[in-house]
């Protein structure tokens, strides 16, 4: 089974240092696109701040990451934010440190401690749960396979986090399908089993 460890929801933390504060937010995201947005969202929205640094982990493979130190002395601030990331095994998630300067310099040993500190609260806040890797399959079937084929699909969703992220009902009918990848190749037997099922694998995603 394709396991991670994520954060179910957004964690938040407040660190204060020598005057300057540090917001911290931890979020949970399943792309890098997502991951950006969240950055935007947040750069924007402390557009008054001094800093906004961040780090992300996406992936179950946890091989698709990035940091920023966004403008504060290199390594003082988005490599400990993923070291934080890193130390509790985590993946799909971003956390971003907003800085307000309060006047007095931390020097780089302060920088570091403080993004760490923060980044870590704000993952502590959040929480930690097990994730599945994820993904998608498609299926083309007769009208007079509806019931049979919605009636295993619904059988699943019972226990298990297959969700249809599309349908068409018609002569010809099909159903696009987002599931753990551990069914993947069960589930997919099991409809090409269904008279008249054709069945069509996209890719995964995480």
């Amino acid at each position: 089974m394709s396991l991670f460890l994520t954060i179910p929801r957004e964690g938040q933390a407040v660190v204060r240092e020598k005057m300057s504060r540090f917001l911290a937010f931890a979020i949970p995201v399943t792309s890098v696109e997502e991951a950006k947005e969240a950055i935007a969202l947040y750069t924007n929205e402390y557009h008054d701040a001094r800093h906004v640094c961040w780090a992300y982990m996406i992936g179950a493979d946890r091989l698709t990451y990035l940091s920023s130190d966004n403008g504060e002395p290199s390594g003082t601030a988005g490599k400990p934010i993923l070291g934080q990331i890193n130390s509790l095994g985590l993946t799909d998630v971003v956390v971003i440190v907003v800085r307000y300067f309060g006047g007095i310099k931390l020097g780089t040993p302060g920088l570091i401690a403080a993004y760490r500190q923060a980044a870590r609260e704000a993952l502590d806040d959040a929480g930690m749960v097990e994730g599945r890797e994820m993904t998608s399959l498609s299926c083309t079937f007769p009208y007079q396979a509806m019931n049979p084929v919605m009636s295993l699909i619904k059988g699943y969703q019972s226990t298990d986090p297959v969700t249809i992220a599309d349908k068409s009902f018609d002569n010809t009918c099909s159903v696009t399908l987002s599931l753990p990848l551990d069914l993947l190749d069960e589930l997919s037997g099991r409809l090409d089993a269904i008279s008249g099922t054709s069945v069509d694998r996209p890719g995964t995603k995480h």
